[in-house]
């Protein structure tokens, strides 16, 4: 994802936390907001709760860039949106996150249409 596709600051997290919506399913939290934008921003959140080592943390979010890569056409260009990973999330393989993320994301409206889940 690009540079203008992430949320990096401080501030900008908290201010998601703060005045955004959350939902959750059993691998992912999301929050969400509704802002002016010409596309979608997200940050990603992964504690060490999740996973001891900083290689299975970064390897949970390859595969939660990758899936939103795959959902960008898709997803609602006016809304900043978090997305953490809870401790469950440290077992799903690829197919696995990227079916979550979109379960999570329907609950959300986030996402402009349906999906096929393969």
């Amino acid at each position: 994802m690009r540079k203008s596709y992430r949320i990096k600051k401080e501030a900008e997290f908290q201010n998601v936390f703060d005045h955004g919506d959350s939902v959750a399913n059993r691998n992912f939290v999301i929050y969400h907001m509704k802002r002016d934008q010409p596309h979608f921003r997200v940050g990603i959140s992964v504690g060490k709760k999740v996973g001891h080592t900083a290689v299975m943390r970064n390897q949970i979010k390859r595969y939660i860039r990758q899936s939103l890569q795959e959902l960008k056409p898709n997803i609602d260009a006016q809304t900043d949106f978090l997305v953490i990973a809870r401790k469950s999330a440290n077992q799903l393989d690829m197919a696995g996150t990227k079916k979550n993320l979109i379960h999570v994301m329907r609950l959300a409206g986030i996402l402009n249409e349906d999906i096929e889940v393969i």
